[in-house]
């Protein structure tokens, strides 16, 4: 919904202008029999519910009209609140910041034309119009598809994770059990678990970002932060794996410490090149 709220607000002078402009063409909207606006429908793909309130008695004196059904327990009903907030252009038309509506869930702007003493009330459902103007590229089938292929993936990424400290738990208890005490046998664990909980981390971001709350909008701080909490994890379970290795060697070869020494330096330069970014990145904003 935030998302759908920040582009309507970036460009709602061009979506009030594209529904101004249509309903123009539509021609006179007001109709007592209630079948003008049935014909609105094949319009407005967006358009869900509509109803007509009296100016001067300020009651509603129409049904509520959906693309489906009609409800008449609506009809007569005060709808003074309404009109007190209305802030009418001298072309006839208002329009309603965007808000989930009650009887449908779907996030809608309310669009009103006034006609004499009718002021004829529409909700269109703003996913739709942001879809139909361009603003949004969704394709239900390939969504359909991308979602399924992201929320497979990213429940597999979280078995895994769990998999991982799992074994570094059942490794860890088993050495302890068997009395096998070595720098292996706390460093392991913590490395395993230190990657299960980086796959977790970014299983996690992918169900959210692609899935559960799916984003239309490219956030490149989002991107950066999901991509700098991965590398940090993946940097701190290099660093123990550095460290294990050094305090392994300088105990039982010490002939090989160049090798040692050769890891210490990659691992620098992660640590280097990571904090570049993070600088670069700050910088930017």
């Amino acid at each position: 919904m935030k998302e759908y709220i920040e582009i309507f607000t970036k460009n709602q002078d061009k979506i009030e202008s594209f529904i101004e402009e249509t309903l123009d063409s539509v021609g006179t909207l007001y109709d007592p029999e209630d079948e003008r606006y049935k014909k609105l429908y094949k319009t407005f793909p967006s358009l869900e519910l509509i109803y007509v309130v009296c100016s001067k008695t300020k009651e509603q004196v129409s049904t509520n009209i959906y693309r489906n059904k009609i409800d008449a327990a609506e009809k007569g009903k005060d709808r003074s609140y309404l009109l007190d907030r209305l802030k009418i252009k001298e072309n006839g038309f208002a329009f309603a910041q965007p808000y989930q509506s009650s009887a449908t869930s779907n996030v809608c702007i309310t669009v009103s034309k006034k006609e004499g003493p009718a002021i004829i009330f529409m909700d269109l459902q703003l996913e739709v119009i942001l879809e139909r103007l361009g603003l949004i590229e969704k394709h239900k089938i390939f969504s359909s598809i991308t979602r399924t292929f992201y929320l497979i993936a990213g429940y597999f990424m979280m078995f895994l994770s769990g998999v991982a400290i799992f074994y570094a738990a059942h490794d860890f208890v088993n050495n302890l059990l068997d009395a096998k005490l070595s720098i292996d046998t706390i460093f392991k664990p913590i490395i395993a678990a230190t990657l299960g909980l980086a796959i977790f981390d970014l299983a996690k971001t992918i169900l959210e970002q692609e899935v559960y709350f799916k984003s239309y909008i490219k956030d490149s701080k989002i991107e950066i932060k999901t991509l700098t909490k991965f590398l940090v994890t993946i940097l701190i379970a290099l660093s123990i794996e550095t460290l294990m290795v050094v305090f392994k060697i300088a105990i039982e070869n010490y002939d090989k410490m160049v090798n040692a020494l050769y890891l210490m330096t990659g691992t620098s330069m992660f640590i280097v090149a990571l904090s570049f970014m993070i600088y670069i990145t700050k910088k930017n904003k």
